[in-house]
């Protein structure tokens, strides 16, 4: 079989996310949409050896409120190799345990802002596998998997 990152990157993940507008959608909508997106390409800007992980929390969250928005806090990134979800987790808002983790090159993250227009609490439908925000509120969710460098950081799965 070939594939197509060679044959040293078989067993590992990436982990990647957009949120799409379908027809006609609000004003209030596209903000939410372009906020979102631009805390991840912030967080993804500070992402660097040496930082403390809580940098990048506090990127999305300082970025998102300022907005007018909220962060959900019951989801968070993570670490990603040979499984989809690793440690370190990565809350998208400031959280003293992650001004103990350091960034070191090689580690690879899961970067993923999820941002509510109304409160950041959410909760599983019946299903055990859909979430809803809590006040039925609209929600985006952008995500890319990086690798720490050297010199800071690669998107490994920019499109």
């Amino acid at each position: 079989m070939e594939y197509p990152f060679g044959p040293d990157t078989r067993g590992y993940y990436t982990d990647m996310a957009v949120t799409l507008p379908v027809g006609k959608i609000s004003k209030e909508a596209r903000r939410l949409l372009a906020a979102t997106k631009k805390c991840l390409e912030l967080a993804v800007k500070e992402i660097r050896p040496e930082i403390t992980l809580n940098i990048v929390s506090k990127t999305i969250q300082n970025y998102i409120e300022s907005q007018g928005l909220a962060v959900v806090r019951d989801l968070v990134g993570h670490g990603v190799g040979t499984a989809v979800h690793e440690e370190p987790q990565i809350p998208n808002y400031e959280v003293e345990s992650s001004n103990k983790i350091i960034l070191k090159p090689g580690m690879v993250l899961a970067i993923e802002p999820m941002v509510n227009i109304g409160d950041y609490a959410i909760k599983s439908l019946r299903d055990g596998f859909t979430i809803v925000t809590a006040d039925g509120s609209l929600s985006a969710h952008f995500e890319h998997t990086v690798v720490v460098t050297e010199k800071g950081c690669e998107i490994l799965t920019k499109l």
